[in-house]
């Protein structure tokens, strides 16, 4: 399912599902350049109790936020030329060490991305709304727990 939905709405989003994830969640970000994922991020990790300022992680591949109620992993996979690149960056010490982990551009890297997920897709609308997608893949049960929370369900 497809909503067309404000920045303020986003927002909104981002912030309900900062409050109901778990440890070790992975949140994939898929949209072209400008689309909100990394404002998104912003809203999300302020709303996980994030203090630093979130620089975007373009350069670095991934930064880590410690000053939340949980560790936040930023990724960046714009720059990557293969999937398999992320296991040089440490991706798999990561999504396994009790955080949660953004993931901006995961398409790229869709083939290593765990069995279970958050899915988020942004698509350009115009420019004050963006099309969004949520879903959960691989657990229909979390799908509708997570939608039902962040006031996106059918």
């Amino acid at each position: 399912m497809i909503k067309k939905l404000s920045f303020a709405e986003i927002n909104e989003i981002a912030e309900k599902m900062s409050e109901i994830v778990k440890e070790n969640t992975v949140i994939a970000l898929i949209g072209e350049l400008g689309t909100g994922k990394t404002s998104f991020t912003k809203t999300f990790a302020k709303g996980l109790g994030v203090t630093e300022n979130l620089k975007s992680p373009t350069f670095n591949y991934c930064l880590e936020y410690r000053s939340g109620r949980m560790p936040l992993y930023h990724f960046d996979m714009y720059r990557l030329s293969s999937a398999e690149e992320i296991y040089e960056i440490g991706y798999e010490d990561c999504i396994n060490n009790g955080g949660i982990s953004l993931i901006e551009w995961a398409d790229i890297i869709e083939s290593e991305l765990p069995k279970e997920y958050i899915e988020i897709k942004f698509y350009h609308l115009d420019e004050d709304n963006r099309n969004i997608s949520i879903e959960v893949k691989n657990n229909e049960k979390l799908e509708k727990e997570v939608l039902e929370y962040v006031g996106f369900s059918y």
